[in-house]
């Protein structure tokens, strides 16, 4: 009896619900179909000027659930319902974690000033403005019951740039200033987003008083040292692991996995602590591709740049298709009762807002910067902040989750305004991936490429002369310099030097400390493991410099 009580048992686990039915497969067969049609077409256009594989995703997803919709005569168009869950935990890891491997650090950190102003300043601007802008023209177009919370919840959510599709638009070589600038303030401006989000959420608005502002001044400032803190402890940790322990000598296959179960552990112990999980993971990329990375295996270096660039390129293929497919969800148009009219009244003004919530920063910050700005080689050129707003325009599936979150589970208003603010987002989300997306390569090759002269990171990668001379009195021995400096005459300061040319001299303080106290114990360009049958050399470079 035993027998058959066992196969009875396996019976009933097959057909229970926890088992993957015909419908998922067929699902999951359909979606992955998708994807290598994706990469496919995405390899044909691959010279052409106005396609990228994400807007190829996009139009695909779009296709597919239309196919869907007729197939099923309207009553269904889902296949693969969008969850936020499956985004945020498992599809952007990879991207951001990827970017921040992946990035220039010359660029990055001597961009960081304009990355932190835009990133921070500029979103707290853009929130403001599209809220203010939402709560004076709704009720004029016939939305009258949202309340407070969900006017400053719009601002968030429309607030967030779309750093994924900035990663296909933009290219890293041809123009790195702007690469730089527009993703690391993405990715900034995703986390400072994402927090105000949660912010306002969490905020009381029956019982405002004088110290709210300083409420969310200090949780912003808590959140963004913390996962800052984070993700570079963590990064360092799997710097220290690698170059004591020396996985290679019995295993590459360990140095791979540790630094990828690491990298993730990073994003999930700051979704563990309400940190910015998108900060934490892209700060720790950065820190891998500085320490780690130079402490494994010359196959394991291989091995692991290729293979994040793989999962990551997958992801975005994935989002972008997923986001295409649900937006022809029937079930999330069906609530709402609006005409056509309202709905493109709805989506016009969110797209109006977004436009001038983002000019709003871009052109008086970038003037600021100019103006504090004495080489003219350093400033920020006109037709370079028209891109930095052009670029910064597009919104995606950060986008789309957060306004799933606030408007589908809310029941503090009407259901049928909840319904047209998910579609309008939607709306708005497919029109500028689709439209900004396209013209973003072509702008940029008429508008810099062409004619174009030394850009920002060009006139910066060399020291100037001046600077040159300073740091050469400064480093040289009593004796070795001739000339104009006499013997005695007092050397200039450290002081001196941060003031007059603040972001070499940063620089220069940060490799002589590097060199000095990070390499020996964690590692890096100079750590050579010695691993017999391996070659392992010193100069390969950083997947990021």
């Amino acid at each position: 009896m035993s027998i058959f009580e066992t196969m009875s048992r396996l019976t009933a686990l097959q057909s229970s619900a926890d088992y993957p039915s015909t419908s998922t497969i067929i699902a999951l067969s359909v979606f992955f179909s998708l994807l290598c049609a994706c990469i496919i077409i995405g390899h044909l256009l691959e010279e052409n000027r106005w396609a990228n594989e994400s807007i190829t995703a996009l139009l695909l997803g779009l296709c597919a659930g239309a196919v869907v919709v007729l197939v099923s005569k309207g009553s269904s168009s889902q296949i693969l319902v969008f969850s936020e869950e499956l985004f945020f935990l498992y599809l952007l890891p990879p991207i951001i974690f990827n970017a921040g491997f992946q990035v220039k650090t010359k660029q990055f950190f001597k961009n960081f000033t304009i990355i932190l102003m835009f990133g921070v300043f500029g979103t707290l601007i853009s929130l403001c403005l599209i809220s203010l802008g939402a709560f004076l023209l709704f009720k004029r177009i016939g939305v009258t019951s949202l309340n407070t919370q969900d006017y400053l919840a719009v601002g968030a959510i429309l607030s967030a740039t779309d750093s994924v599709c900035t990663l296909q638009v933009l290219n890293q070589d041809e123009t790195p200033f702007l690469y730089s600038a527009v993703f690391g303030e993405g990715v900034v401006n995703d986390a400072t987003s994402i927090v105000l989000f949660n912010s306002v959420q969490s905020i009381d608005f029956n019982n405002i008083n004088a110290t709210i502002s300083l409420k969310l001044l200090g949780t912003f400032l808590y959140l963004f040292f913390s996962s800052t803190i984070l993700g570079i402890a963590v990064g360092l940790l799997s710097a220290f692991i690698t170059k004591t322990l020396y996985f290679g000598r019995h295993s590459t296959d360990r140095e791979v996995a540790l630094m990828m179960i690491m990298a993730y552990l990073s994003y999930m112990l700051a979704e563990l602590l309400n940190l910015s999980g998108i900060l934490t993971v892209f700060l720790c990329g950065i820190v891998m591709s500085h320490y780690t990375w130079h402490n494994v295996t010359e196959s394991s270096r291989i091995t692991t740049k290729h293979a994040f660039a793989t999962i990551s390129f997958i992801a975005e293929t994935f989002i972008f298709l997923y986001v295409g497919m649900d937006a022809l969800d029937i079930n999330k148009w069906k609530p709402s009762s609006a005409s056509a009219g309202t709905s493109v009244a709805v989506g016009s003004t969110l797209f109006a807002l977004v436009l001038v919530g983002r000019a709003a920063f871009v052109y008086p910050l970038a003037n600021f910067i100019n103006f504090i700005r004495k080489q003219d080689s350093s400033k920020i050129e006109f037709r370079q902040q028209f891109i930095m707003w052009w670029a910064g325009l597009m919104r995606g599936a950060v986008t789309i989750a957060l306004s799933y979150n606030q408007f589908s589970n809310s029941t503090d208003t009407d259901r049928e305004d909840l319904a047209l603010m998910i579609t309008s987002t939607i709306i708005v989300v497919l029109f500028s991936t689709v439209v900004f997306g396209s013209i973003t390569k072509p702008l940029i090759k008429a508008v810099l490429l062409r004619n174009a002269k030394p850009s920002i990171s060009d006139a910066t990668d060399s020291p100037s002369l001046e600077y040159s001379r300073i740091v050469f009195i400064e480093n040289s021995e009593p004796g070795d310099i001739v000339g104009d400096n006499p013997p005695g005459a007092p050397r200039r300061s450290s002081l001196r030097l941060l003031m007059t040319h603040p972001t070499r001299t940063v620089r220069d303080l940060w490799r002589k400390f590097d060199d000095t106290f990070m390499r020996p114990v964690f590692g890096g360009r100079e750590f050579v493991p010695f691993v017999p049958g391996s070659h392992t050399g010193a100069a390969d470079e950083t997947p990021g410099t």
